[in-house]
C-alpha cells in the first residue's frame, strides 16, 4: 500500500489531520475558562473522515457540514484564523462573529456552510448537486452528517430525489455510535446504516473511518462515480469522538454527563486515526519521528497565531445587531 501514494501526499494527509486535532485541543482551555462561550462540538478522533474525503475532492466541489464541522471546514481549505475568530465570536470570523462554532462557511474554497439542525444541510447538498447537473458544471456535492441524522426523514427523501435524478452527491455518514448520548443501537434497528441506500439502488460502502487511506480510496471511487453520471453514492464511516458530545467532556455546570463506558473509550483510543497514520508512516520508512515532530511544532505556531488573531480582533458592533438577519 505504501508505494501507492507519494510521500508528499501522505505528509499532506498527516499534516491536515494533525492540524485539525491540535486546533480542536487548543480550544479546550478557552472553553473551560469561559473565553469561548458558544457550544463547541469537537472533532477530535474523527479527523480521518474529513481529511480522507476532502483530499479526494476538487476545489470546485461543494461541502456541507453539521454541528461538528471544524474538521470539514479546515480539510476543505478554510482559514484557521477565520474559524477560530468565529468561535470566539469576533467580527473577523468567517460568519462575522454571528454564527459561532456551528455556522462555518467559506464559499471561496467550497465550504458552503454548516448548521446544527440534525440532517438540516443534507437537502442543501442535494440542491447543489441538482445545480451541478442542470448547469453541467461537473462538481460533486458532499453532505457530512452523523448517525443520528440517519433517523431523519429528510435523509431518505434527499436520497430518493438524488437517485431519481442521478445527481452527483456523496452522502457521508460519520457513525460515532452515539446520537448525542444515546447509543445508536437503542434508536435504530441493528442494520448497517449504509444499507439504507440499497433500497434506492445507490452505490454504498462501509469503511473504517479511522483509517484515512481507506476513507480516501472509498471517496475517490464514489466521487468518480458521481462525476461520471453514475448517480449518488453513500459512505458510512465508523469512528469515535474522543471528547464529549459538546465541549471537552460534556461538562455542564461542573457535572460530568458523558455516559460512555470507560472500557469502550479506552479501546477506541487505541484506534486513534492519528496514531495509526503515524505508525504507518514510520513502519514504512516514509517518515522519521523527527519529521513528524517538526510538523507538530510548525502547526502549534500557526494555531497560537490563530488564537492571537482572534483575541486581538473586535467583537461585532452592537449597532449592527439586526444586520444579516432575515426580516
Amino acid at each position: 500500500m505504501a508505494e501507492k501514494y507519494s510521500k508528499a501526499f501522505l505528509f499532506q494527509l498527516y499534516t491536515m489531520m494533525l492540524k485539525i486535532r491540535l486546533c480542536e485541543e487548543s480550544l479546550v482551555q478557552p472553553i473551560m475558562d469561559g473565553q469561548i462561550r458558544c457550544p463547541c462540538h469537537l472533532y477530535s478522533g474523527e479527523e480521518a473522515i474529513a481529511v480522507g474525503v476532502c483530499a479526494a475532492l476538487e476545489s470546485k466541489d461543494a461541502v456541507y457540514g453539521n454541528h461538528r464541522s471544524h474538521g470539514h471546514f479546515l480539510a476543505k481549505g478554510g482559514s484557521m484564523n477565520a474559524m477560530v475568530a468565529e468561535i470566539y465570536g469576533k467580527e473577523t470570523g468567517c460568519s462575522k462573529g454571528r454564527g459561532g462554532s456551528m455556522h462555518l462557511i467559506d464559499t471561496s474554497v467550497g465550504m458552503m456552510g454548516s448548521a446544527p439542525i440534525v440532517a438540516g444541510t443534507i437537502s442543501l447538498a442535494v440542491g447543489s448537486a441538482l445545480c451541478s447537473s442542470i448547469r453541467q458544471e461537473n462538481f460533486v456535492a458532499v453532505a457530512f452528517f452523523g448517525d443520528g441524522a440517519s433517523n431523519e426523514g429528510v435523509l431518505f427523501e434527499s436520497m430518493n430525489f438524488a437517485a431519481l435524478k442521478h445527481l452527483p452527491v456523496l452522502f457521508v455518514c460519520e457513525n460515532n455510535f452515539y446520537s448525542t448520548h444515546m447509543p445508536v443501537k437503542e434508536c435504530r434497528p441493528d442494520i448497517p446504516i449504509h444499507k439504507m441506500a440499497d433500497a434506492l439502488g445507490i452505490h454504498n460502502k462501509l469503511v473504517d473511518g479511522n483509517d484515512v487511506l481507506e476513507v480516501y480510496q472509498a471517496a475517490v471511487e464514489s466521487e468518480d462515480l458521481c462525476r461520471k453520471g453514475g448517480g449518488p453514492a453513500f459512505l458510512e464511516c465508523h469512528t469515535y469522538r474522543l471528547r464529549g458530545h459538546v465541549g471537552p467532556d460534556d461538562n455542564i455546570q461542573g457535572t460530568h454527563t458523558d455516559i460512555r463506558p470507560a472500557e469502550e473509550m479506552a479501546q477506541w483510543r487505541l484506534k486513534d486515526p492519528l496514531i495509526r497514520l503515524e505508525k504507518y508512516l514510520i513502519e514504512n520508512n516514509i517518515a522519521e519521528k523527527g519529521d513528524l515532530l517538526k510538523i507538530n511544532d510548525q502547526l502549534k505556531i500557526e494555531i497560537t497565531e490563530a488564537h492571537d488573531f482572534a483575541n486581538n480582533s473586535p467583537y461585532p458592533d452592537e449597532k449592527e445587531l439586526s444586520d444579516y438577519v432575515f426580516k
